[in-house]
């Protein structure tokens, strides 16, 4: 269900590089949670760097609503980059997988599958 990369380079290098890609790629990003940041301005230390990516490419993800309106829920899509154990890790929860839980419209399956095709190359790009 998870898809995660490892790489060497720092968050804030993973984040610039995985942006970047996600241009290449025709997709766009919509906003960035820094965690750590967000949790620390309430007074909670988290010693992880973490910043999520919201990520879309919007006319597949009209095409999404268009079909089920429902899963706005699910969308946009997003792209943790994260410090674990002293690694900088890109990950994932796959597409496929949760509109998969969400619809069985075969339509539904393809295009999960060309979103994360696409998002895979993107985290690959930027690892």
């Amino acid at each position: 269900m998870k898809y995660i990369k490892e790489t060497s380079k720092p968050v804030e290098q993973a984040v610039a590089d995985l942006q970047a890609a996600v241009l290449r790629h025709k997709f766009g990003v919509l906003h960035i949670h820094n965690l750590q940041e967000t949790l620390e301005k309430k007074g909670v230390d988290f010693l992880n760097a973490c910043q999520i990516l919201e990520i879309c490419n919007p006319q597949t993800a009209k095409d999404v609503l268009v079909m089920d309106m429902d899963l706005n829920m699910a969308l946009p899509c997003r792209v943790s980059v994260y410090s674990e154990n002293n690694m900088t890790k890109i990950g994932m929860i796959r597409p496929t997988a949760m509109l998969g839980l969400l619809s069985d419209a075969p339509k539904m399956a393809k295009i999960a599958k060309e979103v994360e095709n696409a998002i895979i190359a993107m985290i690959e790009e930027a690892v």
